[in-house]
């Protein structure tokens, strides 16, 4: 990775974390398209997955207290599952195509949680099982998952701080898994990988990105967040379809 490259990268990686300070999520959808660009698809993702879990672990500790531990043990297993699905998907299937698929149904999804959500409110089970399943295959597949969260919390009503901190430990387990299930499956060529020294300087991005974050956090009302969140989400659903459409 060249010096120009590597300053792309590490303003990708700030602004995607300052973005899940306020947001609730960010990372993948900002620093993975990017990432992608300078270190190929899979290794692309996989760097912004460590990314992700590194920021979500120094979320969690400011914002620990406001997590529903409930709905994270309910929803876990199943992003397991998910996530297993996407690895071996990405071994098997077109990536411009599971682009094309995964951002074009999430965008279905937001518009229709967007213009139910002041008329229905969806509840149960079931709603968890596909948001989880979703998610964890997402995510694994393109490094986008916060569009079906984000989807997930327009149709449930679900209140932004609660989302915004319970996201943090299903992030650092969903992108874990996603490293794991990618490199155990063979989804990540062998021996590819960036130099040493480019990790220390992405955890310096992610810090500085945390910080940021954490100054307009204070600043920034809980409408405005959930706003940010919905546009985040938006950007991550377009971003993966337009980058499949391009590379059909």
């Amino acid at each position: 990775m060249d010096t120009t490259a590597l300053i792309a990268a590490c303003m990708a990686v700030v602004l995607g974390a300052g973005l899940q300070r306020v947001a609730g999520m960010g990372v993948g959808m900002v620093a993975a398209p990017v990432l992608t660009v300078f270190l190929g698809a899979s290794v692309g993702v996989l760097v912004s997955n460590v990314a992700a879990i590194v920021t979500a672990l120094l979320i969690l500790r400011a914002l620990r207290d406001g997590v529903d531990w409930r709905r994270v043990v309910t929803i876990l297993p199943l992003m397991l599952v998910g996530s297993v699905l996407g690895a071996l998907t990405v071994r098997e299937a077109d990536p411009a195509w599971l682009d094309v698929i995964v951002g074009g149904s999430v965008l279905l999804a937001l518009g229709a949680s967007a213009i139910l959500r002041r008329r229905v409110r969806i509840q149960g089970r079931s709603v968890a099982v596909a948001t989880g399943l979703a998610a964890g295959f997402m995510n694994t597949t393109s490094g986008v998952a916060a569009p079906a969260w984000t989807a997930y919390a327009l149709a449930t009503r679900w209140d932004h701080r609660s989302f915004a901190a319970t996201m943090q430990p299903l992030l650092v387990v969903m992108n874990a898994m996603s490293v794991a299930t990618k490199l155990g499956f063979g989804a990540i060529p062998s021996g590819f990988a960036p130099a040493w020294w480019v990790w220390p300087v992405l955890l310096a991005a992610v810090l500085a990105g945390v910080s940021v974050g954490n100054f307009l956090a204070l600043r920034i009302s809980t409408r405005a967040a959930s706003r940010t969140a919905l546009a985040v989400a938006t950007a991550g659903a377009v971003t993966a379809l337009a980058r499949g459409l391009l590379t059909l």
